[in-house]
């Protein structure tokens, strides 16, 4: 049975983490609506590719372009079976708006499943959303996660890992792709034949 996911995005949403699950969950039959405060359907915002090259840090190259396909402004989350929250520096901007807040807060009292992945923990933390739960994400947001008074989950070698904690499914960062979205889409109840 078809869903409809909402995914929140900004400029310099991390490439891999929008285009991938966005382009997923369109093959699981399910429907994908994007969206960023001040932008509208057929704008696009800019993604970049954050890579592991054995620096300090991850590196950042220009990415694509990420079409919007939904006006955030109209956007009514009771309409919607899931949240997406792709990470990048966007959730580090995103967090201050207030409708992204209040969208988010509504899929978690919901208990309807949210899939936040790196830096899309940052949105949670801000939304006060984990108290009491369980999340991974990339390291440097560890301290949020923690203040906002959930367990952080620290990465595995290849940042392949992912958590689930009741409706809540985290992984640090984009190798993680196939279990992330895979337990999304259990929770959203979507069965794949292979």
């Amino acid at each position: 049975m078809s869903k409809k996911i909402l995914m929140l995005v900004g400029d310099f949403v991390e490439d891999y983490e929008a285009m991938v699950p966005y382009q997923m969950l369109l093959i699981a039959g399910h429907r994908v609506d994007a969206v960023c405060p001040g932008k509208k359907p057929g704008d696009s915002v800019k993604t970049a590719v954050h890579d592991f090259e054995g620096d300090q840090t991850y590196t950042e190259k220009p990415g694509h372009n990420f079409a919007i396909t939904t006006d955030f402004e109209a956007v009514d989350p009771s309409s919607y079976d899931g949240l997406v929250i792709p990470g990048g520096r966007a959730p580090e901007y995103l967090r201050l708006d207030g409708r992204v807040l209040e969208i988010t807060r509504h899929f978690a009292a919901a208990q309807k499943p949210i899939a936040a992945i790196c830096h899309g923990a940052q949105i949670l933390s801000a939304a006060r959303v984990i108290e009491g739960y369980q999340i991974s994400c990339y390291p440097a947001v560890a301290p949020e996660v923690e203040l906002a008074g959930a367990s952080y989950i620290a990465p595995n070698e290849t940042y392949s890992n992912v958590h689930v904690d009741r409706n809540f499914v985290t992984a640090p960062a984009w190798p993680a792709h196939p279990g992330w979205m895979g337990k999304f889409l259990e929770l959203l109840g979507t069965r794949i034949e292979t």
